[in-house]
């Protein structure tokens, strides 16, 4: 679906257009047309790679979709993979944008994504200088909008991080603890999976040797490779912070299975000395001590019970009861 087909000029908004007329104003030598798709059918991406020229492996992998974020020259055209991460109730949603840039052009395909970019273009509108620049500067646009969608993520992660250390020495709860610290570090990988590879393949946009129609927003792509930067490091800091946190539980995990282990040790050895006592006078020799004592029976229950209470204050000292 079609969302927006619109010529620039000069950094400034010249009309809405249909994608009959995209030739004719790319045929204007300071106008550029910016194009967006949701969803794009098969029909419209060929239809688009007849008005743009696209190269045809790009626009197999943006029908396709789920590619590998990446950044990739064809000719004097960069076509560019992100993936577009949203939180969803307690999952992470990836969708995923396909850029096609070239010197007079700009389509973006969105698929499997809720948010769209419509403030990216109120943004890039409201700022007809920076606008002037090109193409180069929407895809910096729009590269940005997804970059600082990352940020709030971050924030929930390190949100429920905080939560899970502030349960974390609360008896009984390492095994839901380690549930969701395993649950954060699945959500920690799709981020980083979402970010590690845009951030390695962003020096193509920046210093050296640049497309044509990036040169003269290097700066502006430098930017979103500090962002990119932050994030990362963010995110291995999470993760190793899970990893330890992991450790501790299931540290917490044993201690408690040895506190329950002392404490079975501790009433078994007390039920041992009552039975080997009961054993004892319950062999039923015929010449065996007090056996004809009226008051045999009592004083061997009492020795049972004193015995008894003699280990349970003994375990309970040392802490095991």
């Amino acid at each position: 679906m079609i969302l927006n087909c619109v010529a620039y000029e000069h950094g400034h908004k010249l009309a809405d257009i249909g994608t009959g007329d995209i030739a004719h104003w790319l045929a204007r030598p300071d106008a550029f047309v910016w194009v967006a798709l949701l969803d794009p059918s098969a029909e419209e991406l060929a239809q688009m790679q007849r008005e743009f020229g696209l190269h045809e492996l790009a626009v197999e992998d943006a029908l396709k979709g789920h590619q590998r974020p990446k950044i990739e020259e064809y000719g004097d055209m960069v076509f560019v993979v992100m993936h577009l991460v949203e939180p969803h109730d307690d999952e992470l949603l990836v969708g995923e944008v396909a850029v096609f840039v070239g010197k007079n052009f700009v389509l973006s395909a969105r698929r499997r994504s809720e948010r769209g970019f419509l403030g990216v273009r109120e943004r890039c509108e409201r700022e007809p200088l920076l606008l002037e620049r090109g193409a180069g500067f929407v895809l910096y646009a729009l590269m940005d909008a997804v970059v600082d969608r990352y940020f709030p993520i971050i924030e929930l992660f390190e949100a429920e991080l905080e939560g899970i250390e502030e349960k974390i020495f609360l008896p009984g709860s390492a095994r839901g603890n380690i549930e969701r610290l395993y649950d954060l570090k699945h959500s920690t990988s799709v981020l980083r999976h979402a970010a590690a590879p845009l951030l390695e393949m962003l020096g193509k946009l920046h210093g050296g040797r640049v497309p044509a129609a990036f040169v003269s927003t290097q700066e502006y792509f430098r930017d979103v490779h500090d962002h990119l930067a932050r994030i990362n490091g963010s995110i291995d800091t999470i993760r190793d912070t899970i990893g330890t946190a992991i450790q501790v539980n299931l540290s917490m995990v044993a201690i408690e299975e040895s506190e329950t282990t002392k404490r079975l040790a501790a009433w078994a050895a007390i039920f041992a000395v009552s039975t080997a006592m009961a054993g004892i006078w319950g062999m039923n020799f015929e010449v065996m001590p007090e056996l004809k004592w009226r008051y045999g029976y009592p004083a061997a229950l009492g020795a049972i019970v004193f015995a008894a209470l003699l280990l349970y204050r003994r375990f309970r000292k040392v802490g095991w009861l």
